[in-house]
């Protein structure tokens, strides 16, 4: 985990190196990447222990909503389950908020959501960069917002608020390259499509 991590400054400094090469990557292996990798990441993640994916998710989740925490905004969800899929990764979150932070529940503890948001990886990466918003895909239904109503309308609304430069520049780097390299793509195929 230490690793990955050390990894992370060294990887913002490549990104501007990788957006130049992103522009000479032909049409048919960007989409080829976009539909490989997630095919590539499931059988991976699947490997990470809960205790690795809660010390990465959480610290990430109180940088970004730092604010919404101390303003109190989260206590909408205080004794309520959010789950989070990210479906063509088959990865599963359960999130709540109890004494001024967000916890997050293990598979093993069977938590019934009281709301649940699913998408594929890459509409979630193109949610964080900011280049769809949550009410747009869910009017596409590439973002299923299941349970209690009221419950999900809150948790979109932080959604919409996301400040992505809240995240460490590393992070934030990486998020805007995934971004940006997803909707290029997106942009180029529909326009060679009409």
């Amino acid at each position: 985990m230490l690793k990955v991590l050390s990894l992370l400054p060294l990887s913002a400094s490549i990104i501007p190196s990788l957006s130049l090469v992103e522009k000479k990557i032909p049409l048919r292996l960007k989409e080829k990447i976009i539909k490989v990798m997630p095919k590539i990441l499931q059988p991976s993640l699947r490997f990470v222990p809960f205790g690795a994916q809660k010390s990465l998710l959480i610290p990430a989740l109180h940088s970004i909503f730092s604010e919404a925490i101390t303003d109190g905004d989260f206590e909408f969800l205080q004794g309520k389950w959010l789950k989070i899929s990210i479906i063509d990764l088959q990865l599963n979150w359960w999130l709540s908020f109890d004494q001024d932070q967000l916890i997050m529940a293990s598979p093993k503890d069977n938590i019934t959501e009281d709301v649940s948001f699913s998408a594929k990886g890459d509409d979630l990466v193109l949610i964080a960069g900011r280049k769809q918003d949550p009410d747009t895909l869910f009017f596409q239904r590439r973002l299923k917002i299941e349970g209690d109503t009221e419950l999900g309308l809150e948790v979109k609304n932080l959604i919409d608020a996301i400040d992505i430069e809240q995240l460490p520049s590393s992070i934030h780097d990486l998020v805007d390259f995934g971004a940006n390299f997803l909707q290029n793509t997106h942009d180029e195929l529909a326009l060679k499509i009409s």
